[in-house]
């Protein structure tokens, strides 16, 4: 089974997938994070991000496994090194090659050939799992998500400055030739901005049968 949830940034997407993911006895995944790991590896191996042909050759030789809900690349935990600002600042535009978004997604789809997943991302519902089972978009006001992500105290930009790279990041990703975030026309959509987690968790634990 596929569970699939799609939303920009600062939405609760991660933190309602995991949830999610517990409460049915399945794996949570975060496809953002296969983006982040390729591009962390492609700046510590000096690599140059305007080559996209280069990018896209040296993606497809990674080897990249989701063990434990953490992401593994070419044998190597690199979940912790994912959220810097150093990578936030490269990976929407990386993320927008047509072929890197295809070859990650290839990447996605095979290690989740053999379990059921509960998966977040932009384009889960439209793109990677168009016949996922259930299919959620979780949206929020740009002041909510800005302050949520601030309140991560994972960047060390100001609230405004955050507020600025999420925006501009939405612009991207909604502008996108292939994989743009926008909302399938099969799925829930919910606005997180004033509800709690566990009023999101239980708005679609009421739209699953298991």
């Amino acid at each position: 089974m596929v569970i699939a949830i799609d939303g920009p940034a600062g939405t609760g997407k991660s933190t309602i997938a995991k949830r999610i993911a517990r409460h049915f006895n399945m794996t949570f995944l975060n496809s953002g994070s296969f983006y982040r790991g390729v591009t962390l590896l492609l700046l510590e191996n000096n690599k140059d991000m305007q080559d996209f042909e280069a990018v896209c050759e040296f993606a497809r030789k990674l080897t990249i496994d989701y063990i434990n809900e953490r992401l593994v690349i070419d044998k190597r935990d690199v979940d912790d090194l994912l959220h810097t600002d150093r990578v936030d600042q490269h990976v929407a535009s990386l993320s927008s090659i047509p072929e890197l978004r295809s070859i990650v997604n290839e990447k996605i789809r095979f290690i989740t050939k053999s379990q059921s997943i509960v998966c977040e991302g932009r384009d889960m519902t439209t793109i990677v799992f168009p016949n996922a089972d259930y299919k959620f978009y979780l949206d929020a006001s740009l002041d909510v998500q800005a302050q949520r992500r601030f309140d991560q105290g994972l960047s060390e930009l100001s609230l405004e400055e955050i507020k600025d790279a999420i925006r501009e990041r939405d612009r991207i990703d909604k502008s996108k030739t292939v994989g743009a975030l926008k909302k399938a026309e099969d799925a829930v959509y919910i606005d997180t901005s004033d509800l709690t987690i566990e009023e999101v968790c239980a708005i679609i634990v009421s739209k699953i049968n298991i």
